[in-house]
């Protein structure tokens, strides 16, 4: 199952490898991380996504709750909450196809970031399964380059 795992903890030097290390030791694969500083830079807020049993999930849970620098687990996969993912996406266009894209772009919300002779690049904030179908409508123009985010997540308290 997937997880969706928001950390809140002290903005030092090794937390994250630390809690990096946590997930590894148990064999799971981090499939996404995010780490950024909230309101208060002295916190960090970590988005950790991984796919694996719930059993052993709750496990790495409590024993990120009892690491010193971890001050808030939440595992917001059962509860409601939004997520998104930043996405730039660098795509081969000619003057010919650049309005196709451009179009397309606008299906999904995605915006023009940059325009070259020879490519477009997009950038959305979305879900994964819109970034996915976006990324499905502009593959036949050929795709130079994508890079993503990982995934960011609030609960809807």
């Amino acid at each position: 199952m997937r997880h969706v795992i928001s950390a809140q903890v002290e903005n030092r030097f090794g937390v994250l490898a630390h809690i990096a290390g946590l997930f590894a030791a148990r064999g799971y694969n981090i499939e996404s991380l995010a780490v950024g500083p909230t309101h208060d830079p002295s916190i960090s807020r970590m988005t950790i996504v991984v796919t694996g049993s719930d059993r052993v999930l709750e496990q790495v849970n409590k024993q990120l709750n009892k690491l010193i620098d971890v001050i808030r687990v939440q595992d917001l996969t059962a509860e409601e909450h939004v997520e998104r993912e930043l996405v730039l996406l660098r795509v081969k266009s000619n003057p010919k196809t650049r309005g196709e894209i451009a179009q397309i772009a606008e299906l999904f919300d995605a915006r023009i970031v940059d325009v070259r002779p020879g490519a477009i690049t997009l950038m959305i904030a979305d879900t994964q399964d819109r970034i996915t179908a976006l990324t499905e409508m502009v593959r036949p123009y050929g795709i130079h380059e994508l890079v993503r985010s990982g995934s960011l997540a609030l609960a809807r308290t």
